[in-house]
């Protein structure tokens, strides 16, 4: 599995979402499933699946999957 395939999973994991609803275009607050207190368990998520604690300004910044892809890799992850 590659890293991305890794991101996506998390996030559907995180938010309880079909593997196909997560795409680079998936959006904070355009699904139901991902609210504030969900974009908690995500960033939990993310953090253990690429072993990285990430900054509370990118924890803040992360308002969609390219994004979240954009942060990683500023933490070393390869896309």
């Amino acid at each position: 599995m590659n890293n991305q395939e890794k991101l996506f999973q998390a996030f559907a994991s995180a938010l309880n979402i079909e593997l196909n609803q997560v795409s680079p275009e998936l959006t904070y607050n355009t699904i139901a499933e991902w609210d504030s207190t969900a974009h908690m368990i995500l960033i939990a998520e993310i953090e253990g699946v690429f072993d990285v604690m990430l900054d509370t300004d990118d924890i803040i910044d992360m308002s969609s999957v390219a994004k979240a892809q954009e942060i990683l890799t500023r933490y070393e992850v390869q896309f």
